[in-house]
């Protein structure tokens, strides 16, 4: 198994909801990628993935889980000078909708 050339750090998000919002603090632009359990296995092994994020030039940066799961978050500098320092909190996910009754 190849790993990614590149260093990166990584946050177990465990189980979210969707709509939950993370938000990501970083002392340098670096690489936010967002992604589920397979993405993830796949980026270890420098396969193709696919992720929520990108280059992030300004923080905090925040990302909105698109749908429910296990979600990996990766800080990363592939492309960028260093692998910046980073912190990760969960935000306050929105309340489901209710439902309205009609009168």
């Amino acid at each position: 198994m190849s790993k990614p050339t590149f260093r990166f750090t990584h946050y177990d998000m465990k189980e979210q909801r969707a709509g939950a919002i993370i938000e990501v603090t970083l002392s340098a632009v670096n690489n936010v990628r967002l992604m589920n359990a397979g993405n993830f296995q796949r980026f270890k092994e420098a396969l193709d993935f696919k992720y929520v994020g990108g280059v992030a030039k300004k923080s905090p940066v925040k990302l909105v889980i698109p749908e429910p799961g296990h979600w990996h978050l990766i800080v990363d500098m592939e492309g960028h000078h260093g692998l910046a320092d980073s912190s990760v909190k969960m935000l306050s996910a929105p309340a489901p909708a209710k439902q309205q009754k009609a009168s």
